[in-house]
C-alpha cells in the first residue's frame, strides 16, 4: 500500500502541474532558496580563502608594529630564538613626476623592505598579463609601482619617479604583497623601495606618520617563546603604539569584518526569503481551497485521512526538492555576480565553495514549504465526504492552528540561523513580524472606516465595492499588507534611495575644502600660508601627536574599557592641537572655551563623541605622552564638530599655555579649484616633505568603491523585488476564486456588467492605494531611521515617495484584478459558476 501511495502522489504531481497549481509554489521557492545560497556560496568561499591564505596573511608568523623605529634588542632577541626576520616601514607619502607645468603629484603609501621580505606568502610583480611570483625586492635606487600609477602618474617602466629628495627609477609593476590585506584595497596605491634607500628620501621626519613593522617565522614553538618575552619586555617598559600580531589574532580580525559583511548581506537576503515565505504560504493556502472538492471526493473512493495526509507530504516534498535544488542552482550562478560586482573589495582568486552551501540551501528550502505549507495540508485531511455537496467549510481543528505555530517557529529559526547572531536573528524577526502586524492593525481599521462610507455615493458600483471590502475583510487586509510589502521593498531600492544619496552628498558643502596639506614644517609655515592666500584666508593649526595615558588617576591599559573602540582609542595616538579661540563651525555644548587672559591651568576641549566614548566629563584631567612628556589639562569644555565641513578638525584641543616648546608640525585645508590643480603638483615639488591629500580624489575612491557595493545589494535586491512582485500575485490571485463566483452570482441576480466593471476598478483601487500609502509610510520611516541614525545627515521628507506609494499600488492592484477578472465579465454567469 505504501508503494500506492507514492505513485498516486506522483500521479497528483504530475496532473497538478500540468494544471498550472503549482508553478506560482515552485517560483516563490525558488527565488527564496536563490537569494539565501548565492549569499551562502559567496561567504563561503571568502572563509575559504582566508583558511587557505591564513599563513599569509601577515607575510610572517609574528609581526609587531610599532609607531617608533623597533629597537636594536627585539631583533637580537629574535636572533636568540634563531627566527628569520624581515623589516617594513610603510606611511603615506608624495610621489612626483615631471617638472613644472607637466609636473604631476599623487598620495601613495611608500614601503620600505629589507631582503628577506616576505617570510611568508609570495610577492608578485605584473609582467604583461601574468603575474610572476618573485624573491627578490627593489634594487638600489630603483622602485616598484602598483598599476594605477602608470595612468595617474603618466609613466612607464624606465621613468623616473620622486620621493622625497631622492629620485627613482621605475623598474617593476606590483601585482600583489601577501601582508596588503586579505584581498581589501587601500585607498593609496602602492610603491615600493629598497629599505636602505627610505634614509636618502629625508621623508622620515618628527611628526611623520611613520608604521615600523618587524616580521619574524620560524620554528612554532620558538615564535611563541619570542612571543611571550617581547610582551614582558613591553609592559616592563610601559610602551605604546606597540602591537603583536600572529596567525590566530590577526584572523580573528578578518573574520570580525568577514562577519559584518556576511550579516549585512545575509539581511538584505532574508528580506526576500521573508517575502518568498509569504508568498509560498498565501500560494498553499489557495492550493488548498482549490483542492477541498478533490480531497473529498477522494476521501469517497476510500482513501483514509491519514492516505490523504501522506499523499500531500509526498507530493510538497517532491516539490520542495525540486524547488531547492533549482534555488540552489541559480544560486551558484548567481554568486558569481556578487564576486564580479564586488572585485574591488575582494580577491577574485578564490577557492571554489564546499558543498554546504548547498545542503544548506535544499534544507532551508524544505522548511519553508514544510513550515509554510503544512497548515493547509492538515486542512485538507480534515476535510469531510459530504464536503461533495455540502458548500461549507469547516473552521481549522485545533492542530491545524497549532501548525501555524510550528511555522512560525521554523520562520525565527531561519532568521537565527542566516544571521549568525542570536540578538541580531530575533530583532530581524521580531521586527519583520511587528511590521506586520502594524500594517494588518491598520489595514483592518482603514477597512473598518470605509464602511460608514457606503451610503455616501448613490450608485450601485460604489455599494457593491464597499461590500466586497467587507465581506471579506481578512482576505482584504492579507491583500493590503502583501501588496504594502513589495511596494516597499520597491520604494526603498528606486525613490528612497536616490533620496538618500541625494541627501549624503547634500550634506557637504558646495565650497568645502578638497585638499589637506600636512607636515608643514615650522620653518615652511609662513611662506606655505602666503603661497595658498590666493585660494583662501589661510588658517594652518599646528599638530602635536600624543598618547592618551591617564585619566583623573587611572592609568590606562590596552584593556581599560569594556568597549573594543575605547581600547582602540587608547592605543592610537592623538592628533592634538593648540589655539587660543574657538575654530569655525565647532560649537560649545557644555562648559566654558578656554579663558582669553591671565589662566593658568592648563585646559582641555574635547569633541562631544569621544567624551562619550571614553567616559569623560567637564573636570577630570587628561594626560598626554607627547614626544616623551608628559602634559595634563582639566576638561573645560565639550565640542560638537561638523564633520561635513571638510575643515581641520580636532578631536582634543589644549590651552597653549600648557603646549609651549612642544615638536609640532602643521596642517591646513584649502579649496583649489579643478583648473587649477597644478597648484597642488608644484607645491609638492617645492616642498617635498609636504602631504598634499587630495580628498576629493580619495572621495571619488570611497564612491567608486560604494559604487561596488550598491551594485552587489540592488542585486539581491532583484531577488526582494521578485518576491514582491510574487507576494503581490498571490495577494491578488488568493481571493480570485471567490470573486469569480460572486461576480458572476451578482450578473445573475441582475447586476450590469458595467456595474461590476465599475465596482472591481473602485475597490482595487482603494486596496492599492491604501497597501500604496502604507508602503510609502513604511519606506519613509526606513529613509528617515538610515538617514538619522546610520549615516548621521540630514532627512528631508519627499512627497514624491507618498505620490508614488499611491500610484503604483493602485495600478498594480488594477492590473492584478483585471487580469484575473477580465474573463468573468466577458462569458456568460451561467458558464463561469458552472467553472467556478
Amino acid at each position: 500500500m505504501q508503494f500506492s501511495i507514492w505513485r498516486f502522489a506522483l500521479k497528483m504531481l504530475q496532473r497538478d502541474w500540468r494544471a498550472g497549481e503549482l508553478r506560482f509554489l515552485l517560483i516563490a521557492l525558488i527565488v527564496a532558496v536563490a537569494s539565501l545560497s548565492s549569499v551562502g556560496f559567496f561567504v563561503d568561499r571568502l572563509r575559504s580563502g582566508l583558511e587557505r591564505d591564513a599563513h599569509q596573511v601577515l607575510g610572517a608568523d609574528l609581526l609587531v608594529t610599532s609607531t617608533k623605529e623597533i629597537p636594536t634588542s627585539w631583533k637580537e632577541l629574535a636572533s636568540t630564538y634563531q627566527l628569520r626576520q624581515a623589516q617594513t616601514v610603510v606611511f603615506p607619502s608624495m610621489a612626483l613626476t615631471g617638472t613644472g607645468e607637466s609636473g604631476r603629484a599623487k598620495l601613495v603609501t611608500l614601503k620600505a623592505v629589507t631582503d628577506s621580505y616576505p617570510l611568508r606568502g609570495q610577492l608578485k610583480l605584473q609582467q604583461g598579463t601574468r603575474e610572476v611570483a618573485t624573491t627578490s625586492i627593489p634594487r638600489r635606487g630603483t622602485a616598484w609601482i602598483d598599476p594605477a600609477l602608470f595612468g595617474s602618474l603618466n609613466i612607464r617602466l624606465g621613468d623616473t619617479l620622486r620621493l622625497g629628495e631622492r629620485e627613482f627609477v621605475v623598474e617593476q609593476s606590483i601585482a600583489s604583497e601577501p601582508d596588503r590585506g586579505s584581498g581589501f584595497l587601500g585607498f593609496s596605491p602602492r610603491v615600493m623601495i629598497a629599505f636602505d634607500d627610505l634614509a636618502a628620501t629625508e621623508l622620515v621626519q618628527d611628526g611623520s606618520r611613520v608604521t615600523y613593522r618587524l616580521l619574524v617565522a620560524g620554528d612554532q614553538t620558538a615564535v611563541v617563546n619570542f612571543k611571550t618575552k617581547l610582551e614582558k619586555e613591553i609592559d616592563v617598559a610601559g610602551l605604546k603604539g606597540v602591537r603583536i600580531e600572529t596567525i590566530e589574532n590577526g584572523n580573528e580580525q578578518l573574520r570580525a569584518t568577514l562577519d559584518r559583511a556576511e550579516q549585512f548581506l545575509a539581511m538584505v537576503s532574508m528580506l526576500s526569503a521573508m517575502l518568498a515565505a509569504v508568498a509560498v504560504a498565501m500560494a498553499a493556502r489557495r492550493y488548498m481551497l482549490r483542492h477541498i472538492d478533490a480531497c473529498a471526493m477522494l476521501r469517497c473512493l476510500g482513501l483514509t485521512q491519514n492516505q490523504v495526509t501522506k499523499m500531500y507530504l509526498i507530493e510538497f516534498l517532491l516539490l520542495g526538492l525540486l524547488g531547492s535544488l533549482l534555488g540552489v542552482l541559480f544560486g551558484y550562478l548567481s554568486h558569481f555576480l556578487l564576486l564580479e560586482w564586488l572585485g574591488k573589495l575582494v580577491s577574485n582568486d578564490l577557492p571554489l565553495p564546499t558543498i554546504l552551501p548547498a545542503w544548506q540551501g535544499v534544507l532551508i528550502g524544505i522548511l519553508l514549504l514544510v513550515g509554510f505549507a503544512m497548515p493547509p495540508i492538515l486542512q485538507l485531511r480534515n476535510v469531510p465526504h459530504n464536503q461533495v455537496i455540502r458548500r461549507e467549510q469547516d473552521a481549522p481543528k485545533p492542530m491545524a492552528i497549532l501548525t501555524y505555530g510550528f511555522g512560525l517557529l521554523v520562520f525565527v529559526g531561519i532568521m537565527l540561523w542566516q544571521s549568525g547572531n542570536i540578538k541580531v536573528g530575533l530583532m530581524v524577526a521580531v521586527g519583520f513580524m511587528l511590521g506586520l502586524l502594524l500594517f494588518s492593525l491598520i489595514a483592518r481599521a482603514s477597512i473598518y472606516l470605509l464602511k460608514h462610507l457606503r451610503s455616501s455615493f448613490n450608485f450601485a458600483a460604489w455599494r457593491f465595492a464597499m461590500t466586497a471590502l467587507q465581506r471579506r475583510p481578512g482576505a482584504t487586509v492579507i491583500q493590503v499588507v502583501s501588496l504594502s510589502l513589495g511596494l516597499m521593498a520597491l520604494l526603498l531600492l528606486t525613490v528612497v534611495r536616490g533620496d538618500l544619496i541625494a541627501a549624503w552628498k547634500q550634506s557637504t558643502p558646495a565650497d568645502a575644502p578638497n585638499h589637506f596639506v600636512i607636515n608643514i614644517q615650522p620653518d615652511q609655515k609662513d611662506a606655505i600660508a602666503k603661497r595658498i592666500n590666493d585660494f583662501s584666508q589661510p588658517q594652518i593649526y599646528p599638530m602635536m601627536r600624543g598618547r592618551l595615558i591617564q585619566i583623573n588617576d587611572r592609568v590606562l591599559k590596552p584593556d581599560s574599557y569594556q568597549e573594543e573602540r575605547a581600547n582602540a582609542l587608547v592605543e592610537r595616538e592623538f592628533n592634538l592641537s593648540t589655539m587660543s579661540e574657538l575654530p569655525p563651525l565647532n560649537k560649545i555644548t557644555a562648559g566654558e572655551w578656554f579663558q582669553a587672559n591671565g589662566q593658568t591651568e592648563a585646559e582641555a576641549s574635547v569633541e562631544e563623541g569621544l567624551a562619550k566614548t571614553l567616559k569623560l566629563q567637564l573636570g577630570d584631567i587628561m594626560s598626554f605622552d607627547i614626544a616623551g612628556q608628559k602634559v595634563s589639562a582639566k576638561i573645560t569644555s565639550l565640542r560638537k564638530l561638523d564633520w561635513g565641513s571638510m575643515r581641520v578638525n580636532f578631536f582634543v584641543v589644549i590651552s597653549p599655555n600648557a603646549m609651549r616648546n612642544m615638536p609640532a608640525t602643521y596642517i591646513t585645508a584649502m579649496r583649489i579649484p579643478d583648473d587649477q590643480k597644478q597648484f597642488a603638483n608644484q607645491l609638492t615639488l617645492d616642498y617635498p616633505n609636504l602631504t598634499v591629500m587630495d580628498v576629493g580624489a580619495i572621495l571619488k575612491q570611497l564612491q567608486d568603491i560604494l559604487d561596488q557595493v550598491i551594485l552587489a545589494v540592488e542585486f539581491l535586491f532583484m531577488f526582494t523585488l521578485a518576491s514582491g512582485v510574487l507576494v503581490l500575485y498571490a495577494a491578488l490571485a488568493g481571493s480570485q476564486d471567490l470573486r469569480m463566483r460572486e461576480a458572476a452570482l451578482l450578473r445573475a441576480l441582475g447586476a450590469t456588467r458595467s456595474q461590476l466593471s465599475k465596482a472591481q476598478w473602485l475597490e482595487f483601487t482603494l486596496v492599492g492605494g491604501l497597501a500604496g500609502l502604507l508602503a510609502a509610510s513604511g519606506a519613509t520611516v526606513i529613509g528617515w531611521a538610515l538617514a538619522t541614525y546610520a549615516f548621521k545627515f540630514a532627512w528631508s521628507f519627499s512627497p514624491l515617495v507618498m505620490i508614488a506609494g499611491v500610484g503604483v499600488g493602485a495600478i498594480c492592484a488594477l492590473l492584478g484584478g483585471w487580469l484575473g477578472l477580465r474573463n468573468v465579465l466577458n462569458q456568460p454567469p451561467l458558464l463561469s459558476l458552472r467553472n467556478s
